[in-house]
């Protein structure tokens, strides 16, 4: 009876021992798995976020574009055969302020122009919207070029009126017409006040006048565009910096005499051919004059070219 005692706990102990050790085995070995399973996502988890940021800021480095892809764009664009279209030197100055401009740039152009898709490419890393008096043509324009932002503006003026418009201006320069205010809750004649209520708050790094029609006397002439341009200039935010405007076909009197009246010839830093360079500080909320030295108005020809 001992002897078969003995015998079974021989054979019942060596098998307790084996099952234990087994299952000793299989915890370890899920443990080990576990915990190199968790290491690892946690690698994968934190490598992707490091290069998906890597990638971002390379996306977002805003790097101009290449010299030699500007000098393409701007000769191709010059040689181009369409009637109205700018000079080489005209493009090669505007150009030149864009690609100085710090990154992002906000571009504002008046006039959808033969120079509509260069100023796009140039200002690739910005922000450019575009200002046209024809809903169709946007429209069209859009159609075509579905990443182009181009909103329309209806002109209540004329170039037979530019005089008394002018003149209303002075009037209100200390009210509705001063040249430091947000132009949405104005009412100046000259002052554009229907854009969509964002472009407003946007603190513009260069502007060019380039629309809406203005050749013939009951065209909407350039006048709101300018005023609207010396006013958005003024009114950037303190810091904000200087502002370049470019006001195009500056032969022209209604171009000319709005420029020195509401961008002032002592900002006026640069011609070429037909464009004319103005650098425009921001001013303080309560300041009543455009110019440091306010020129006497001439009234333009109802026959300008």
């Amino acid at each position: 009876m001992k002897s078969n005692g003995n015998t079974k706990l021989i054979v019942l102990h060596p098998s307790i021992h084996k099952h234990g050790g087994a299952s000793h085995r299989l915890w370890l070995l899920f443990f080990v798995s576990f915990f190199t399973l968790a290491f690892i996502l946690t690698l994968i988890n934190t490598a992707v976020p490091a290069t998906t940021t890597a990638a971002s800021s390379a996306a977002s480095g805003h790097s101009p574009l290449p010299h030699s892809a500007v000098e393409a764009l701007l000769h191709y664009a010059a040689a181009s055969n369409a009637t109205g279209h700018m000079t080489a030197a005209e493009m090669a100055s505007i150009a030149g302020v864009l690609r100085r401009c710090s990154s992002p740039c906000n571009f504002l152009i008046f006039g959808l122009t033969h120079e509509t898709l260069l100023w796009k490419a140039l200002n690739s890393n910005g922000r450019t919207i575009f200002l046209d008096e024809s809903e169709f043509y946007i429209a069209k324009f859009e159609e075509k070029h579905p990443d182009i932002e181009a909103y329309d503006v209806q002109y209540t003026t004329k170039v037979s009126e530019t005089s008394e418009l002018i003149r209303s201006a002075k009037e209100q320069v200390r009210n509705e017409c001063r040249p430091v205010q947000n132009l949405l809750f104005s009412d100046c004649k000259l002052g554009i006040n229907d854009l969509p209520n964002h472009l407003y708050q946007v603190d513009w790094d260069v502007i060019l006048v380039d629309g809406p029609r203005g050749y013939f006397p009951a065209a909407p002439g350039r006048m709101s565009a300018i005023f609207t341009a010396g006013v958005l200039a003024r009114s950037k935010k303190a810091g904000s910096g200087k502002t370049h405007v470019f006001v195009h076909d500056m032969n022209r009197d209604v171009e000319r005499i709005c420029s020195n009246e509401f961008l002032c010839k002592e900002n006026l830093v640069e011609t070429k051919d037909l464009l004319g360079h103005f650098v425009v500080e921001t001013m303080k909320p309560n300041s009543y004059s455009f110019c440091r030295n306010p020129t006497k108005s001439s009234s333009p020809s109802s026959s300008s070219s």
